[in-house]
């Protein structure tokens, strides 16, 4: 929803720019869900231009013949990374690839913040047939992979229990309980339904603060470019784990500002957080708490 929104406010960009060719682009969202025979109208009545997809809803159409994996010119697939890893996705991500369509047939593009080993990747890439031969490397920025904005910073909490995780439900009661400031406090996890998942973003982007309390459904993709801080409750598992949770702030263009980066920690754990320093090459400061008494 979030990228189909962007991907219409551009072709309706293009569409008034006098300069280019006057040409109408229709934008198509499959979402995953019983929408078939609604999709299958649309496609026969006036085929889209883009098409932004889940993996699954888009093989599906693809498998039930609604949608001609012929026209399909050019091939954008972000998160690669993260859907090569996932046991869900791969398969039917394998299937668009190769069995769906040619590489050859189109221009494909694998896209993420977090490809490791992209010589392995690249070669892969061209051996399996994902790709044409001609693969070029683009990279953002080939010496810091965490943007030089943010600010870690790392707290020992001594009274957090090693090995349990806190619960989302536990976490927001709490601060339902405690706080009392302006902001409102939101939740968004992998349980809720779609529709829920949806009020809560939207909440989010029309309010004026808010205090988001989520699993890492949000580390990758979701823009929310107000976000000035990000808490780590929990550890990442991974240095690439901690990136897409990390960059979760810091995202509005051309801003001089200060973004922080704090983490929850016991003692323990500071070796692991130091690991990720080393990886990912950034500081991370302790931040003294003072107490009273």
């Amino acid at each position: 929803m979030q990228i189909t929104k962007v991907a219409r406010m551009l072709a309706a960009a293009r569409h008034m720019d006098p300069e280019l060719e006057q040409k109408s682009y229709t934008v198509m969202a499959l979402l995953d869900g019983g929408m078939l025979r609604r999709h299958k109208s649309w496609l026969k009545a006036e085929p889209p231009a883009i098409v932004v997809a889940t993996i699954g809803s888009l093989s599906q159409l693809l498998e039930k013949q609604i949608f001609k994996p012929d026209s399909l010119r050019v091939l954008v697939v972000d998160e690669v990374d993260f859907l090569f890893k996932s046991s869900k996705q791969v398969s039917s991500l394998r299937k668009l690839l190769t069995s769906y369509s040619s590489c050859n047939n189109r221009q494909t593009v694998f896209a993420s913040a977090s490809i490791l080993q992209h010589r392995r990747f690249i070669h892969d890439c061209i051996q399996q047939k994902w790709t044409k031969g001609d693969v070029v490397h683009v990279h953002v920025n080939r010496i810091m992979p965490m943007p030089a904005c943010l600010y870690h910073r790392f707290v020992s909490e001594k009274s957090k229990k090693s090995g349990q995780a806190s619960s989302t439900t536990v976490l927001i009661d709490f601060l339902r309980a405690s706080y009392e400031g302006p902001l409102d406090i939101l939740l968004l996890e992998e349980d809720m339904n779609f529709n829920s998942r949806a009020a809560s973003l939207t909440d989010v982007r029309k309010g004026d603060g808010y205090l988001l309390v989520s699993t890492d459904i949000v580390a990758r993709g979701i823009d929310l470019p107000e976000t000035t801080h990000i808490y780590n409750f929990d550890l990442p598992k991974t240095a690439i784990d901690y990136l897409h949770r990390a960059g979760r702030t810091g995202r509005k263009p051309f801003s001089d500002k200060k973004y922080y980066v704090t983490n929850i920690i016991l003692s323990e754990e500071r070796f692991v957080l130091q690991r990720f320093e080393n990886e990912l090459m950034f500081h991370c400061e302790e931040l003294i708490m003072e107490t009273q008494g």
